[in-house]
């Protein structure tokens, strides 16, 4: 069977910038308590085309979230993979993932980029807003990310003060030099318009981790952006 075709990690040298892409599918781990289930969902996904992986447990423990971050990223590398840990900045470094992503309460962006130095990757979640985003982007973001564009079952309470226009999207790519996430409720079905409006990526957790078949989910996701 052949493999999917992945994105190559190469570690730069000092002072380079980053080089993976921040495209397609972005996969966004659903809370398990189950490290084992955990792997192979992601191995799917990745099985799929998503070409990035953000690791996020927002009921787990310290050790836990250790654990899994570890199975992780041996995982992603053999596939090509960025791992990117959620709001943890020393569980990023201390499991040697390429990246961080941080919301608007997780900690200093600039801080951030400071620590994890220039050869890895940082994202910022900025909702509905261009300066969030703009300031981001100042700070050191490599990509940024606005939502939720739809109900989500994992953030009931984001559509709270309306849902992110697609608008916004257009008005990004028109302001901002980094790429551009769209995350909140996505599916196969309403991913196109996102696609269409700019989107460089799409961040999904239950349209494909609670799917029958995660690959086939992630093959739809990444055939948007002709990954597949």
């Amino acid at each position: 069977m052949n493999r999917p075709r992945t994105t190559a990690i190469r570690r730069p040298e000092r002072g380079e910038p980053v080089t993976p892409a921040i495209r397609g599918l972005y996969a966004i781990t659903p809370d398990t308590a189950d490290t084992g289930s955990l792997v192979r969902l992601a191995d799917a996904a990745f099985a799929g085309g998503a070409r990035l992986l953000q690791y996020r447990n927002k009921s787990a423990g310290a050790a836990l979230r250790l654990e899994q971050a570890r199975a992780l990223a041996p995982l992603c590398r053999r596939h090509g993979v960025p791992l990117i840990i959620n709001d943890h900045l020393a569980l990023a470094l201390e499991v040697g993932a390429e990246g961080l992503h941080l919301g608007a309460e997780d900690g200093s962006v600039g801080e951030a980029r400071a620590r994890l130095g220039p050869g890895r990757l940082l994202g910022v979640s900025c909702y509905r807003s261009i300066d969030t985003a703009l300031e981001a982007a100042r700070l050191g973001a490599d990509y940024v990310a606005f939502g939720g564009f739809h109900p989500s079952p994992v953030k009931p309470g984001a559509a709270v003060g309306g849902r992110t226009p697609l608008s916004l999207l257009g008005e990004a790519k028109g302001r901002l030099a980094v790429p551009v996430v769209a995350i909140g409720g996505i599916t196969p079905e309403n991913a196109p318009a996102l696609v269409a409006a700019g989107a460089d990526s799409v961040a999904v957790i239950t349209a494909l981790f609670a799917a029958p078949d995660v690959t086939a989910a992630a093959r739809r996701f990444a055939a948007l952006f002709g990954d597949r």
